[in-house]
Order: C-alpha cells, then structure tokens, then sequence
C-alpha cells in the first residue's frame, strides 16, 4: 500500500503545483501571517487541492496551512500526512521559481517516504525505503508502481576529493550559518557554495551536488519531513544540532531545532 501511497502523493504534488503556477503568473497579492510571513492565494489552493486528495486516503494532515489542531488531538496519530503546500513562499513572491510542494507520509515520529515537487521546473524527488526517484511531471501523468522503479535516481556526485559543497537557503543565510562555513574552512577542505531556496536543498543532497546542509535558523517540521524521508532514502541523514540526534516530528511545538543535513 506504501507505494500507492506514494504514487497518489507525487500526483497531487504536480496536481497542486498546477494550481500554484495558475496564480504564479498572475498580478497576485501577498499577505503577511502573524508571524511576518508571507502568503498568498497560491498557499490556500494548493492546500484545499492537497487536502481533498489525500484525505481520500483516511490519515489526517498536518499542514503548514492547517496547523493549528491541538497537540492533544494529535499527540496519537500512528499514520498521517505531513504537508508544506507551499514552500519557499519568499521565493514564489521573489519569481525566482525555488519553491516547491512538500508532501510526507509520517509514522509516529518519523517520514515513511517523501515526495518534493518544484512547479517551475517541473521536477520531482521522491523517497521511499532504500531508494530515491527522479522524474517529471510528464512523466508522473501516468504513473504505476512498475514505471516508478524506471525513475530510480543515480547519484551524479563528482566532487574533488577533500572538496565540501555547502548547500545554504537563499533567504535565510544566518551568522550562525556563516560561522559554521567558516570552521570547515579551517579544516583546510576547499569549500564552494550553492544556493538554494525551499526543499530543494534536500534534493540536491540527495542527488550529489551538495554534501551538507547546515540550518542554523527557523524551520517547522513541514519544510523538512519530505526531504528527511529522502536523505534516508539514500543513507543520508538530518541530525539536531548540537546534540547530534535524528529529528523527530509532531512534537508538541511543531518548530524544528537547529539540524545539519548530510
């Protein structure tokens, strides 16, 4: 059933990623949450689009849109959904196309598989068990559980030896983060830069073109659990920082700690 479920999620993905590009390319406007965040109508229908789809399924969703069920009502779920309809929503209001729709499916505390879908690009991650699958949107049209093993991704790491590729957000560089690239640098690695916005920092990990991502300001457990079910799709991991644990998820406080993704 895994796999169904999986194959459901990346199609919603691409579902929702339609209704994010239709308001994408409109005059839209931006509102601010009550945390200074922005949104926009294009987080609203990906959220109804994601949310009538998935619940077909019988698991409850956590959402960046839907979070405020009470961790009373949510400290139980086994099996559940962990959804970001819209990350990276300073990229989608920037239109520099680095946003991304983020759908997980969670057993208690941790992602079962993961799915990130990029709109603009039209490019989707995913993964499940041991494996991690690149395909696209076309691709994904008509998709079925003997056709997803033909998208298995093959890392294209090529990095010289005792060279660092620090992956970073575009949008949230903090001195903290600075600081940590400054003491691989004093390990005498050759260390280069690539910028990121949203999840597909945890794509590029996954794929090889990045070999750490340190995050060093505030994330919530939905901009990381589909990207941490695909670093340990492919034997990598997210670790809290500094005390060098596995993420957990539906915590009582849904803000993620510091981590380091590698």
């Amino acid at each position: 059933m895994n796999k169904e479920l999986l194959i459901s999620a990346i199609k919603t993905s691409v579902l929702a990623g339609e209704k994010i590009l239709e308001i994408y390319n409109t005059a839209f406007t931006v509102e601010l949450k009550d945390d200074h965040s922005p949104l926009t109508a294009a987080d609203k229908a990906a959220h109804e689009l994601i949310s009538a789809e998935l619940l077909k399924w019988g698991f409850p969703i956590l959402s960046e849109e839907g979070k405020t069920i009470p961790y009373e009502v949510r400290k139980d779920w086994e099996y559940y959904w962990m959804v970001d309809p819209l990350d990276g929503t300073k990229e989608f209001v920037k239109r520099n196309g680095e946003f991304t729709v983020n759908i997980a499916f969670m057993d208690k505390d941790s992602p079962v598989f993961g799915v990130i879908y990029c709109p603009v690009s039209g490019s989707i991650c995913a993964g499940f068990n041991d494996t991690v699958y690149s395909l696209n949107k076309l691709q994904a049209s008509d998709l079925s559980e003997n056709k997803l093993e033909e998208y298995t991704l093959k890392s294209t790491l090529n990095s010289e030896k005792n060279e660092i590729k620090v992956v970073a957000s575009r949008s949230h560089l903090s001195p903290e983060t600075e600081n940590f690239i400054s003491m691989l640098n004093l390990n005498g690695d050759k260390i280069s830069m690539v910028n990121a916005g949203s999840a597909l920092k945890f794509c590029l990990l996954a794929e090889g073109k990045a070999t750490v991502y340190p995050r060093f300001a505030p994330t919530m457990e939905w901009d990381t659990a589909a990207g941490h079910a695909i670093l340990k799709a492919c034997g990598k991991n997210i670790l809290l920082y500094p005390s060098n644990n596995e993420m957990k998820y539906n915590k009582p406080s849904l803000v993620n700690d510091w981590f380091i993704a590698r």
